[in-house]
């Protein structure tokens, strides 16, 4: 099935009839998984409101070029870097022209030049002016140019005439804007990452924690997208940006990611426990600063719960991934953690091994499921990850058939 998850598009809306139809190819494109934006010239929003476009974008309506209240007044780069695909419809005959002799004066013309996405017209014009000599030159311009196309369709027109100028129906050139991008093999999919450390408190300033850079799983985030996964990242403390399109909920300790995870499990299809959680915490946090003084000092610990036994026992139906850092007879202990948490598969990687795991920028890891092992060797953590995400892709998919 085809779609749109986690895409930007960036409908350009211009002043025709077929105006009015860009409220149901927002709705399309919506129901399709994207994001979508809209700029409106000035003459669509003679047909149309930029509030009705507004409430079914869910995002504000673009209008002008020189408008000092959008990214310092640079709006039109803005827009243009976050667009996936760039998609005009209506594209009237006007706005045809003015593409193919690359006008740059309002806003629309002028975020077609400065994007890199790719960019589908659909036409919608009268049917002796989308035949007209002009109209077809500028056409096979745009087209030598790499320009796609949708439409338009034949049939009777607003001004009476009947033949070809029609705009496209929105469900077709929704569906035009997906097939311009692989569909990835977690396509619909929703997961839910969790990466770094996770932090307890001994007092106010201190706390227990470990060396986790949160590297490996904000790269398999990213990979999940990548594959059209609809992704979560729960994240321990961590100095990394939050991957394009993936959705990030901060948390601190052990208890704090168990409850986070918890809260999105029952809509999730795969769960990948990527972080390094701490084993234990202390007994008790003091309120106030522990103040030096004894030569010797005991401190009790108890166990944190086991996050990804939790999830794999409440919520039996996920494909459930674990990982397991070790330093010493990696697979075997890998291989006790997945029969002993009930996981559909768990990932070893030795962290004592020079050059990779903790704070690294490679890895190199082995992953394990119930008949069967895939060593996949030393790479960048984002090559890993996505060898991993195809790899967790293809097992989920073998548990679904089987």
């Amino acid at each position: 099935m085809a779609h749109l998850f986690n895409r930007n598009v960036l409908l350009g809306i211009s002043g025709g009839i077929a105006a009015y139809k860009a409220a149901e190819v927002v709705r399309q494109l919506k129901a399709m998984g994207a994001n979508v934006r809209v700029i409106m010239t000035r003459g669509s929003q003679e047909f149309i409101t930029p509030l009705t476009l507004q409430a079914l974008s869910g995002n504000p309506v673009h209008t002008e070029l020189l408008d000092a209240q959008a990214e310092l007044g640079m709006g039109h780069i803005e827009l243009a870097r976050w667009a996936d695909l760039l998609l005009i419809a209506p594209a009237t005959a006007d706005v045809l022209a003015r593409l193919a002799s690359g006008r740059a004066d309002d806003l629309l013309s002028t975020v077609a030049l400065a994007t890199a996405a790719p960019l589908l017209v659909a036409p919608a014009m009268n049917q002796q002016m989308w035949r007209d000599q002009a109209t077809g030159e500028n056409m096979t311009q745009l087209l030598g140019r790499g320009v796609k196309v949708v439409g338009p369709a034949a049939g009777e027109q607003a001004c009476g005439d009947v033949g070809p100028g029609r705009m496209e129906e929105p469900s077709l050139i929704a569906e035009r804007a997906a097939a311009l991008f692989d569909s990835g093999v977690l396509a619909g999919k929703r997961v839910v990452i969790t990466a770094g450390p996770t932090r307890e408190a001994l007092d106010p300033v201190r706390y227990l924690s470990n060396h986790s850079s949160g590297k490996m799983g904000y790269a398999l985030a990213r990979a999940a997208v990548e594959a059209g996964a609809i992704t979560t990242l729960v994240s321990g403390p961590v100095s990394l940006d939050t991957p394009a399109h993936v959705t990030r909920i901060d948390v601190e300790s052990a208890r704090d990611m168990l409850a986070a995870c918890q809260g999105l499990i029952g809509e999730c299809d795969i769960f990948i426990a990527c972080a390094a959680v701490a084993d234990y915490r202390p007994a008790s946090t003091e309120q106030h600063k522990i103040k030096k003084g004894a030569e010797h000092s005991v401190l009790e610990l108890v166990r944190n719960p086991d996050i990804v036994a939790t999830v794999a026992a409440d919520k039996p139906h996920l494909f459930t991934v674990g990982f397991a850092a070790e330093t010493q007879d990696v697979l075997n202990y890998a291989r006790g953690k997945l029969q002993r948490k009930h996981l559909d598969m768990i990932v070893a990687n030795d962290v004592a091994a020079e050059g990779v795991g903790f704070a690294s920028d490679e890895n190199e890891a082995t992953a394990i499921w119930s008949d069967g092992k895939q060593h996949l060797p030393r790479a960048t953590k984002h090559a890993l990850a996505r060898d991993l995400i195809a790899l967790i892709a293809s097992r989920e998919r073998i548990r679904e058939e089987t």
